[in-house]
């Protein structure tokens, strides 16, 4: 007798892993509270010093594209990382197996729910921004570039988020290790009060190996339709994505030279 294949993705474990994310306090306070926040707070103080409304409407635009790139990494970098760590800590992976649920379809139905909140915390994110700041409008290519650099950067968050989380397999250590990388990407990246120009040699060597130093520095300029050079971007969203699955499988070749 044959036993019926399970679909890869299912509504109802979309249902049950988006109630997750829900439930992840980190992904509300890093991923929501503190971007809207911060944004707010530096576009204030920006506009304040800036007479002319178009350079305003300009800053206020740059800021928020930038501070934007804290959703992704906040939600997987912290939330899904920390939360994958816990499960494995508990044993629930293996408990699901019994059912007949494998780590691949909780991977991708936890990728499609991610995806989910993303698209509702972006939103609420931009919504606050257009509610209290006049930001510039995007031409369709501007929009679209954005969002398809958004969408690569999520994807290579999440390899790398799953990677610490099967690396360190416990809360605290995956904790400890997805703040530091949290907070390098927004020090490196100029989200907290220093800019690309302020740092140090080796600092900028870094932070020109992050795509989030991109995304905040210059994509206004892609935003407004502007000429750009692509080339500086592109790499660093490779090297990331090489370190990402690099980091992605390490656990796999760790397992493998155990058992021989």
């Amino acid at each position: 007798m044959q036993t019926k294949k399970r679909k890869l993705i299912s509504i109802q474990m979309v249902g049950f892993e988006l109630r997750n994310v829900i439930g992840n306090p980190y992904v509300h306070i890093f991923g929501i509270g503190l971007p809207i926040v911060l944004a707010m707070l530096i576009t204030r103080m920006a506009v304040s010093e800036i007479p002319n409304e178009m350079a305003a409407t300009a800053a206020a635009t740059s800021v928020y594209l930038g501070a934007a790139a804290m959703i992704p990494m906040a939600v997987l970098l912290m939330g899904y990382a920390v939360g994958y760590a816990e499960e494995m800590a508990r044993g629930v992976q293996e408990r699901m197996q019994l059912f007949g649920i494998s780590s691949r379809m909780t991977f991708c139905n936890r990728a499609v729910a991610e995806l989910f909140f993303l698209i509702v915390a972006f939103g609420l994110f931009f919504g606050s921004g257009c509610m209290f700041f006049q930001l510039k409008r995007p031409t369709a290519a501007g929009l679209f570039c954005y969002i398809f650099c958004m969408i690569v950067f999520s994807m290579i968050c999440m390899a790398l988020a799953h990677g610490v989380a099967c690396l360190c397999r416990n809360f605290g250590k995956t904790y400890c290790v997805g703040m530091l990388i949290y907070f390098s990407f927004l020090i490196l990246g100029g989200m907290m009060g220093l800019s690309y120009e302020d740092l140090p040699g080796w600092a900028q060597a870094a932070a020109k190996l992050l795509p989030v130093t991109y995304i905040n520095r210059d994509f206004y300029q892609i935003w407004t339709g502007k000429t750009y050079q692509f080339m500086p971007m592109v790499q660093s969203y490779l090297f990331l994505g090489a370190v990402a699955l690099l980091v992605l499988c390490v656990p796999d070749v760790v397992r493998t030279l155990r058992r021989k």
